[in-house]
This record gives C-alpha cells, structure tokens and sequence, in this order.
C-alpha cells in the first residue's frame, strides 16, 4: 500500500499542491489513478483525454533520491493518440512527435528528459481491404523538474497530448482555464 500522502515529506506535499491547483487546458478532462508505488517511495498518478489523444502523468518522489533520475523527483508521461492515415506513410512523424516534448518542456526547469516514440499502422486486408489505415501513435516520456512547483509540467503534458491529437496551442495572451475533473 502507498504512503498516505498527509505523511509525505514537505517537498512531496507542495508539488501535490501545485498539482491540484494547475490550470491546465480546458478541454482536457483529468482523473488521479492509482499510481505505482513500486517504484518510489511517494507518487501520484493522473490520466487525462483531450480529443483523439489519452495519456498518463506519474509524478514520482524518492526523498533520498536516485542516480537514474539525477533528482528527487521524476516525472513519467505518456500521451497515446489516432492520427491520420499519412503518418504512417512520414518517416520522420517520429522526430517531429519528439520535437513537440522539446517544445513543451521549452522553458522548464528540468533535465534528463528521454523516452521513445512509437507508430503503429493497422492495414486492413480482404473484405476490409477498403477501410483506410488506422494510425496510433505513442509517446512514452520522462524527465526531473527541478522544484516541487510541477504545475508547468503538468501543463506541459497536456500540450503534449493536444499536440497529438492534432488540437492546436491555445493562442498567445489566451489565459488557460481550469481543466474538467472527475
């Protein structure tokens, strides 16, 4: 069983709260899952949808620490999208889908960001041979905020998963609302 969060460490106790008062994008909805807790010794986990995208965002704590993240916290995320058929077809969709992590992140205080980008295309044969390909891309992502301030990266995974699903950022000097929570 995972640690009651009221016996956290200060340090975890604060990114809980900026968490729960990010404001994030409108039209994602955001529900707390389970979150693994194998892992490190404190985390919170939280699922979200925006369009054709879903994903995950696990924020991890380990007050002591540990060597693979180069900090006491990590963040774990991944945004899982349908796209159009052409992706299947763009060798380079892969490079572009990173660039939009570098983007999001742009700005952030964080390092050791790494993760993998993953397109599968569904091909129908014989008396399905007409439906078109179905295309799913996704990104599995990590990185450590420096700071317990993890509303920006929360933000970030958002615009990371709004990006997939082909939603475009909202416009400059736009003030993002809160988001919808179950």
């Amino acid at each position: 069983m995972a640690p009651d969060a009221s016996e956290a460490p200060p340090e975890f106790q604060e990114a809980l709260r900026s968490l729960a008062q990010a404001r994030t994008r409108r039209d994602v909805t955001l529900v707390e899952t389970p979150a693994p807790h194998r892992i490190a010794p404190y985390a919170i986990a939280i699922n979200g949808e925006i369009g054709d995208a879903s994903g995950r965002f696990v924020l991890l704590h380990d007050p002591d620490g540990q060597p693979a993240w180069d900090g006491t916290f990590r963040v774990v995320a991944l945004v899982k999208a349908t796209t159009e058929p052409e992706v299947g077809a763009d060798d380079m969709w892969a490079d572009v889908a990173w660039s939009w992590l570098a983007d999001a992140l742009d700005g952030l205080a964080h390092h050791s960001s790494g993760g993998t980008v993953t397109k599968t295309v569904s091909r129908s044969f014989g008396v399905l041979a007409e439906r078109p390909d179905e295309v799913t891309v996704e990104m599995r992502v990590s990185w450590t905020p420096e700071g317990t301030d993890m509303e920006p990266h929360i933000i970030a995974w958002t615009e990371l998963m709004a990006f997939s699903a082909g939603i475009p950022p909202a416009p400059e000097g736009v003030s993002v609302l809160h988001g919808r929570r179950a």
